[in-house]
């Protein structure tokens, strides 16, 4: 057989045809998935919460009323900048603060035995306790609450950075070391794209903890914010009006772990699952 008649059976060979696109209930099955447990909650929520004490309980419908007239009269809006400002502040502020040190005490251990006993101390501890020390120290206006925030939140930030140091391979740090790299290089070319994921899930978790750590500093502090709204809706006997802050806040909690989520798979695609793409 000559090249020639290997070349006329290429040829002859039907094109592959192109990979069909999959349904859409499987191109989108976990967003359907998640759509019909809200509707089976929201819709058993609804039947029951009309049958209680609106003292007690209230429902969907009633909850979403009131969220109509705190919007139209300006409360809703004001008492959630008054608490995005802070929230979004400490946040940043504790990831300034927390990956570094997260990195510094991962890879050194003179920096370990001098700091992390007070990291390990610092997430194990009720810090909800130092809250009147923060009021005696910054007062009760916006400053305690971004101390609050930065405090509650910055040591998950801190423990899984550190877990993320730990997990790179040593034979990633002894290639750089063997290439006559700087320790600097190591650290921004090796260490630091490999602890990424973990980054990315210690400020998922951070976020959550900012969450919380707003609502207690507006509990513990000036009434005022979505924290604030919450107090004044439970002295009310307003129910409606109590699940409309603390609805907004869930929000404010799934949508800022789902944009950092979204921001890992961006800076970091290696760190995705396998499966991630899976039905």
């Amino acid at each position: 057989m000559t090249l020639t008649d290997h070349s006329d059976q290429k040829a002859e060979r039907p094109a592959v045809s192109a990979r069909p696109a999959p349904p859409f209930h499987r191109r989108h099955r976990g967003g359907l998935i998640t759509t019909g447990s809200l509707l089976v909650v929201l819709a058993f929520w609804e039947i029951t919460g009309r049958r209680m004490n609106p003292i007690f309980s209230s429902y969907p419908s009633a909850i979403v009323r009131k969220f109509g007239v705190q919007i139209e009269s300006g409360l809703l809006p004001e008492a959630l900048l008054d608490s995005l400002q802070p929230l979004l502040l400490g946040f940043c502020v504790a990831a300034l603060i927390g990956i570094p040190v997260g990195l510094l005490i991962g890879r050194y251990r003179a920096a370990d035995a001098a700091l992390g006993v007070y990291v390990t101390a610092g997430y194990a501890m009720p810090l909800v306790a130092l809250i009147p020390l923060f009021m005696l120290w910054f007062g009760l206006g916006f400053t305690v609450k971004v101390v609050i925030v930065v405090v509650m939140t910055v040591f998950p930030i801190v423990i899984n950075t550190r877990a993320g140091v730990r997990a790179v391979p040593r034979s990633l740090t002894e290639v750089g070391t063997s290439f006559m790299a700087s320790e600097f290089a190591i650290m921004r070319k090796i260490i630091l794209p490999a602890t990424v994921p973990h980054i990315m899930t210690g400020l998922r978790l951070g976020i959550g903890r900012a969450v919380i750590a707003i609502v207690i500093a507006e509990f513990f502090t000036a009434i005022g914010g979505l924290g604030g709204q919450i107090i004044l809706a439970g002295q009310r006997f307003d129910t409606a009006g109590l699940f409309v802050p603390v609805t907004v806040l869930m929000i404010l909690g799934v949508g800022f772990t789902r944009l950092v989520g979204w921001l890992e798979t961006r800076v970091a695609p290696w760190g995705r699952p396998a499966d991630a793409d899976r039905g």
